[in-house]
């Protein structure tokens, strides 16, 4: 069975491959299958985002699709940047920009106090065009300064220790940043 991943971030695409080892699926992303162009994230929730990108590979495809979308919820500004992460900083910025921006707001908070929660939702669309929701979250903390590069498109990761870990995502492999 072949399920289109409905994004072009190669360290996702890794990570969410990962999640399916094992599995008799075949995981093709949207260059994987020539499909050009992406969905417009304009909903105001991760489910709808996460909806949007399915939705655009499946018109494409009309196979099983899946995407997510993804937000870091900072308790310290209030929830933000939740799901604006990606473009918080303004469009087109880049991973290190999203990254120091991140840094800069959260400059002069206390490290205990620097406590975020990671949620992601996932949009399975069947080939009958049926929706089915997935969500996870992870809480943790955000540190001072990054602890390796950031990976493409995860300006998050090298900042955030998930609780009860002593690494950040980016220190992590992709088997324990999955569980």
């Amino acid at each position: 069975m072949d399920l289109i991943l409905s994004t072009r971030n190669p360290t996702k695409a890794k990570q969410i491959i990962a999640l399916f080892e094992g599995v008799t699926v075949n995981i093709l992303t949207l260059d994987d299958v020539g499909v050009a162009g992406e969905a417009v994230e304009d909903g105001t929730t991760l489910e709808e985002n996460a909806e949007k990108k399915a939705r655009f590979a499946f018109e494409h495809s009309k196979q099983w699709s899946i995407a997510d979308d993804s937000g870091i919820f900072i308790d310290a500004l209030d929830g933000r940047p939740g799901i604006h992460a990606a473009r918080w900083a303004g469009d087109n910025t880049s991973t290190e920009d999203i990254m120091e921006f991140t840094l800069e707001k959260i400059t002069g908070i206390p490290l205990e106090k620097r406590t975020a929660t990671f949620k992601t939702v996932a949009a399975l669309i069947d080939p009958n065009g049926i929706t089915h929701f997935f969500n996870g979250e992870v809480q943790g903390t955000l540190l001072e300064a990054p602890q390796t590069p950031c990976p493409p498109k995860m300006p998050y990761s090298a900042l955030f220790v998930p609780k009860g870990y002593q690494k950040t995502w980016s220190q992590m492999t992709t088997e324990e940043a999955n569980a």
